[in-house]
């Protein structure tokens, strides 16, 4: 019987220089490391270098949620206290669950009065209804129609905490978004994603190879680290999902062809993995929410290639990619941790605005 995985098999050490904090000047400029799984070679190229390891037939898949402008400021209406709010989901027209803070200050009762873009109050307000057990706030808004509507003069694109601004640059609200971006909902960026031009799936799809998206709105547990000792008690974060008609038949015609289907980022093998494991391997259009926590030893039903990001350590997001590494066995984990240990070598950015890597 094999020993639980502990958190700390997916701790390394990463050089904080590593971190990325800006984008490339071009999106498909950034590197690639690429990891062939049956051989454990790897081979580094620039993302551009992807058409290489794409054949026609082959089905590329990626998601398209795009970020929402959902960090607000705003000050206490009676204390004059500042306050930051993150959004994280909507319940009802003007009715939100928020991350605040200070949290502390935002007592049941409390009103906040919004700042617009260049800082000054306006008529936007929110009242803090009620709190859960994670810290959050739910939050009514009041002097705006729709606060989902007034997102793009009121708020800023909410970048990762371990990307450092002392004040938003106007340029992260279009680099931090995909160029296929399209039913608002993440409040954070498909990451993987942005290593993509117009240009380039342009070129992509005149080859013979098929795009086709899902859609997974990523929620703020997609920064958290795992804290549990072991990964079997560690409770995952849920993340809401759509899976259209289109893409479904898409994807099981390729299937029944035996075509190679590679996901763009650990959010869309959250999708397809998660309806393929509540309907017997086949994938039916629908909408849901998942927490499947993806780890090894772990097997997979669709996805037969992965293009990535270089991720925090000891993240689900690390976890997958080990999984994905080795279906169905453990030893992903050193696999891929010798990959990462070879870009920190090779001084590869790491996390959103960094480099790619994909799984063959």
């Amino acid at each position: 019987m094999l020993a639980p995985m502990r958190t700390a098999d997916f701790d390394f050490p990463l050089p904080p220089e590593l971190i990325a904090q800006h984008p490339v000047a071009e999106r498909d400029q950034s590197r690639l490391l690429v990891l062939e799984r049956a051989t454990s070679r790897l081979t580094h190229h620039r993302f551009r270098d992807l058409l290489a390891f794409l054949k026609p037939g082959d089905m590329l898949v990626l998601n398209n949620s795009r970020v929402l402008p959902a960090r607000l400021r705003g000050h206490n209406a009676r204390t004059g206290g500042e306050f930051e709010l993150l959004l994280l989901e909507e319940n009802a027209v003007n009715d939100w669950w928020a991350m605040l803070r200070p949290g502390k200050r935002a007592r049941l009762g409390t009103e906040i009065i919004l700042h617009g873009a260049n800082g000054t109050s306006g008529t936007a307000r929110a009242t803090v209804l009620d709190t859960n057990a994670a810290g959050h706030r739910r939050l009514k808004f009041s002097g705006v129609a729709n606060i989902r509507e007034a997102l793009e003069q009121l708020g800023e694109i909410p970048l990762p905490p371990y990307i450092q601004r002392s004040q938003p640059q106007p340029a992260d609200r279009h680099r931090y978004q995909t160029v296929f971006a399209a039913p608002p909902g993440s409040v954070a960026s498909p990451t993987a994603g942005l290593h993509f031009t117009n240009e380039l799936l342009d070129e992509i799809k005149s080859r013979g190879i098929e795009v086709c998206f899902v859609t997974l709105h990523v929620g703020l547990g997609t920064f958290a680290p795992v804290k549990a000792e072991t990964l079997a008690e560690h409770e995952m974060h849920e993340e809401r999902f759509e899976l259209s008609a289109e893409t479904a038949r898409a994807l099981n015609a390729a299937r029944r062809a035996d075509r190679r289907i590679i996901a763009v980022g650990t959010t869309t093998v959250r999708v397809l993995e998660s309806v393929a494991a509540a309907h017997h391997g086949e994938l039916v259009a629908g909408a849901g929410r998942t927490r499947i926590f993806i780890h090894p030893p772990r097997s997979f039903q669709i996805v037969g290639a992965l293009l990535t990001n270089f991720h925090l350590p000891r993240s689900t997001l690390l976890m997958l990619v080990s999984a994905f590494a080795a279906p169905g066995e453990t030893r992903g984990r050193e696999l891929v941790l010798s990959a990462y240990a070879a870009a920190v070598r090779e001084r590869y950015r790491f996390f959103s605005y960094g480099d790619a890597m994909l799984l063959v």
